[in-house]
């Protein structure tokens, strides 16, 4: 079931990814390989469409404590913070290796058009919760008008 969420924004590493070569896998890939370890560490994407028509896909890490991105040879950046409708994907590896990811988010925007004002200045984001379940998340502009969903306000989901 799709839910409203209220992010609040936060710091995360990240790695651009080369969109017209190896793509957000070879980010993933770099990034978990500067990091110490990769344990109790929280993995997003977020993506979004540039004014030019171009992909803008980052691999990002949740940064913790002591932390030292300049170190770590890693961008910083931030989540934005904002209300975003969430959707739960399981099997996410099996939809990955298949290359569904970007039809399965476009069946999620494209079922909540009717409802929602996609807010496509903030990136979209995907949050790998475990090894089975990702969680996407569309920022959305306002609420859904006449529409009766939970808003949940989350620090990092």
């Amino acid at each position: 079931m799709d839910s409203i969420v209220e992010l609040q924004e936060f710091p995360v590493m990240r790695v651009r990814a080369d969109m017209k070569g190896r793509g957000p896998s070879a980010a993933f890939a770099l990034l978990e390989s500067r990091l110490p370890s990769l344990k109790g560490r929280k993995f997003y994407g977020a993506f979004r469409m540039l004014p030019n028509g171009e992909e803008e896909y980052y691999a990002c890490v949740a940064a913790v404590d002591g932390d030292d991105p300049e170190v770590m040879r890693l961008e910083s950046g931030l989540i934005p913070g904002g209300k975003y409708a969430k959707r739960k994907v399981t099997g996410w590896e099996r939809v990955i290796r298949e290359g569904r990811l970007p039809a399965v988010f476009r069946e999620f925007v494209e079922s909540l058009e009717p409802h929602v004002d996609h807010d496509e200045v903030r990136p979209s984001l995907e949050f790998y919760r475990s090894r089975d379940e990702l969680l996407l998340f569309m920022p959305m502009k306002q609420d859904a008008p006449g529409v009766n969903v939970h808003v949940q306000s989350v620090t990092k989901p």
